[in-house]
């Protein structure tokens, strides 16, 4: 019986769906992404620190950022396992759901005060260098260094919430080019600092961090002050050390950008880290220890607050090209300190948004603008937020930085103590934080624990030493959690008279573009491209091997669904949610997720047709694919699947592209089928047959040197084609049976 020749029904349109989860990024500009944040502390870490603890400050700056290491394995461990959310979902997943909305209003409150305490740093320097000019050009015009800072905080946080609600997100480009000059000023500045030492002599560290050498006043011991604790050597440490901690900030970015990071994923990931932590290490640790080592002690009480400021104007050198310096200086950090503005706002909107997908935040917060479709009720928020700090700590950064440390150590324990809990849930780490102890099946995470203890000592710490942090923290920690349990229980009540389902898992947000035939320009697709075809949730072993396998540079990757419908449907349009229901929804949602763990890009494709192997195949042909990718059918064998879509691909009309089918099955050898005419593949003994009627033949005279290989094959094949249509075809068909059947 032969096949039917239905024609692919498209109803006169496919559907282009677009993510931006799968826009993956080099390691160089995740880096650069994260160090945005984590190395603008340097700006104003030195001196907020001295403040709190005296001249030893940069020892345990340097620990901090050593420390930094630790951290970066917590976070390693928690992405191998890719649990996409960050901190909220790791803790939420290991320990549970109360748990998980405590630590996520650490990290908001966290987010809410890297804005102010960067835009005010900002301030601070531009206020600074204004004051010093003018001196240098014996003018008495003088500013309020806290005022400017001030003014500048409020300037550039409503600047970037007016970005954010158009949808204005900081590039990886941006970023990258914003490290690429700070790198700059970091060399310049270290270079000129060894020539500065050298040309002095007489170099002296600060003193070392021990119990005598610090200087902890009425301030930074908080509730300590008075008691016995801070006399004991390990107490002391950990309050100097719970001091320090805020020269790690930012880490939780590394978990956001993990997604964006291009394959090999967990490898990329390990040199991001890396890239980071030596980065942070170099910069801001070495360039602490610097400015103590340069800066005379009765000078640099005045840098406190902008202390690579001061750093460049005690270097070696004319005073025109110090200042010309400090302008540089001045000018790099107000482009890093204002790019970790708007992470901030990117990363708290980013949170709250994975928050209210769980149901945990009224839906009145994430309705989307009129105009630009943004969550704008979540960005105006977070931004009075930082708009009420900025102006209630009148332009001070160590006013800011005491309560910043409260989000930084509490989101850095509880993600950690998430990670903890989930070794001994999951077992599909690729990568375990090292220093572990075997004891039969049982495995003791001896780095992890002790890294999640010293994180919980640090934060307890830093509750009794911060009275500002603690206060400031917890308050906005606690308003945060009530807030979420309200709108959490208010959802829930709502849900339960709708008779709505709970939320389930989120699923990614698609853009769809209508197009009425798949082409390479439509879909941006390099002929060669790997087509593969997916329906079944529980069917993505092909597209795994496939993402795993192929050369991203040579080849791309397009997943195509074909969407059903009945003859007839071509009469009239589709809607939209006919083409993609919430079954591509789901669908093409894992498709996401395997893609993102692989770190390749994928386009995605839905073609609506009354035969799935014509779609499929004249899909492939359109985009001139070099492969087509498939898995086994449920309803029947591999050889009539292959020999379907082979049926399929002769009833293409006009002309046709060859290309190969792969059927991939788990556990069961690979199904390789070209279609289209392709050069056969012959046995050893076939090509050895035809060798020996060509040595007969050329001997034959009139023949001789004339004969070639390929005209024994041409002369097979037309005596082949005559008996096929003469009195010998049965016999003809006999042996071809047994020979197909011996192969």
């Amino acid at each position: 019986m032969s096949e039917p020749t239905s024609r692919p029904l498209t109803t006169g349109r496919i559907v282009v769906a677009t993510t931006v989860a799968l826009s993956f990024i080099s390691f160089w500009r995740g880096a650069s992404i994260v160090l945005s944040d984590l190395a603008s502390t340097m700006f104003y870490v030195g001196g907020v620190t001295e403040q709190a603890i005296g001249k030893s400050a940069p020892w345990f700056i340097i620990a901090v950022m050593l420390f930094g290491f630790a951290i970066r394995s917590v976070y390693m461990e928690s992405c191998s396992m890719f649990v996409r959310g960050g901190v909220y979902v790791v803790v939420r997943d290991a320990i549970g759901p109360t748990a998980a909305k405590l630590s996520v209003s650490a990290l908001v409150v966290d987010y809410i005060l890297t804005g102010p305490i960067s835009s005010v740093s900002a301030g601070q320097y531009i206020g600074h260098l204004f004051n010093e000019v003018m001196e240098l050009m014996h003018q008495d015009v003088r500013c309020n260094p806290k005022t400017v800072a001030a003014f500048f905080g409020v300037a550039v946080t409503l600047y970037f919430w007016r970005s954010n609600i158009k949808g204005v997100h900081e590039s990886s480009g941006k970023a990258l080019r914003i490290m690429q000059v700070t790198t700059v000023m970091v060399v310049m500045l270290l270079i000129w600092c060894g020539i500065t030492l050298a040309w002095r002599g007489n170099v002296q560290l600060p003193p070392a961090p021990v119990l005598e050498n610090l200087r902890l006043d009425a301030h930074s011991l908080g509730w300590f002050e008075g008691t016995i604790w801070p006399s004991f050597m390990a107490v002391a440490m950990l309050i100097a050390f719970g001091h320090s901690l805020l020269a790690m900030s930012g880490f939780e970015t590394l978990a956001q950008v993990y997604r964006e990071i291009a394959y090999p994923k967990l490898k990329n990931l390990k040199i991001t880290a890396n890239i980071v932590c030596f980065y942070a290490l170099l910069s801001t640790g070495l360039i602490s220890m610097l400015a103590v080592m340069i800066i005379p002690d009765d000078q640099r009480p005045k840098y406190y607050e902008n202390l690579i400021g001061g750093l460049s104007m005690n270097l070696v050198g004319h005073p025109l090209l110090l200042l010309a310096f400090h302008v540089f200086v001045v000018v790099v950090g107000v482009m890093i300190l204002s790019g970790a503005v708007n992470t901030s706002l990117i990363g708290a909107n980013g949170v709250l948004n994975r928050v209210a997908e769980d149901g945990v935040l009224l839906p009145w917060f994430r309705k989307p603008h009129h105009q630009f479709g943004t969550s704008h009720r979540l960005i105006n928020m977070v931004t009075l937020l930082q708009l009420a700090t900025i102006i209630g700590s009148q332009g001070d950064v160590y006013l800011l930085s005491e309560a910043y440390a409260f989000g930084v150590v509490w989101s850095f324990a509880l993600k950690a103590l998430g990670v903890v809990a989930l070794r001994f849930q999951r077992k599909d780490q690729e990568y375990r934080m090292p220093f572990n102890l075997k004891l039969g099946n049982f495995e003791l995470p001896i780095g992890l624990g002790v890294t999640t203890l010293m994180l919980f000592m640090v934060a307890i710490a830093n509750l009794f030493s911060k009275k500002i942090a603690t206060v400031y923290g917890v308050s906005f920690t606690i308003v945060l959690f009530v807030i979420f349990m309200i709108s959490e229980r208010w959802n829930a009540k709502r849900q339960a008279a709708a008779a709505m389902p709970a939320p389930g898992k989120a699923l990614e947000q698609f853009n769809l573009e209508h197009q009425q035939v798949a082409t390479p320009e439509t879909l941006q697709a390099r002929p060669g491209c790997v087509v593969v075809a997916v329906r079944g949730y529980g069917q993505m072993g092909h597209l795994h091997r496939v993402l795993h396998k192929t050369n991203m540079r040579r080849h791309d990757i397009i997943v195509m669904t074909v969407r059903p419908v009945t003859k007839g449907t071509g009469e009239h349009d589709l809607t939209e949610e006919q083409i993609f229901s919430a079954y591509e929804h789901e669908l093409f949602t894992r498709v996401v997720t395997l893609a993102e763990k692989e770190g390749k890009h994928v386009d995605l494709l839905v073609v609506p047709a009354v035969n799935p192997f014509d779609a499929m195949v004249q899909t492939a042909n359109t985009l001139q694919a070099s492969r087509l990718v498939t898995g086994v059918s449920r309803t029947m064998e591999t050889d009539e699947l292959a020999r379907r879509i082979g049926l399929a691909w002769e009833r293409l009309p006009g002309k046709k592209h060859a290309f190969s089918l792969e059927i991939i099955a788990e556990g069961r050898e690979t199904k390789f089928v070209n279609l289209g005419p392709h050069p056969p593949r012959l046995w050893p003994e076939d090509i050895e047959k035809v060798h020996e009627i060509w040595l007969e033949m050329s001997e034959k005279e009139g023949i001789g040197s004339h004969l070639h290989h390929r005209d024994v094959v041409s002369v097979a094949l037309k005596r082949l084609e005559r008996d096929l249509g003469g009195a010998l075809r049965d016999e003809v068909l006999d042996d071809v049976k047994r020979e197909s059947q011996k192969n």
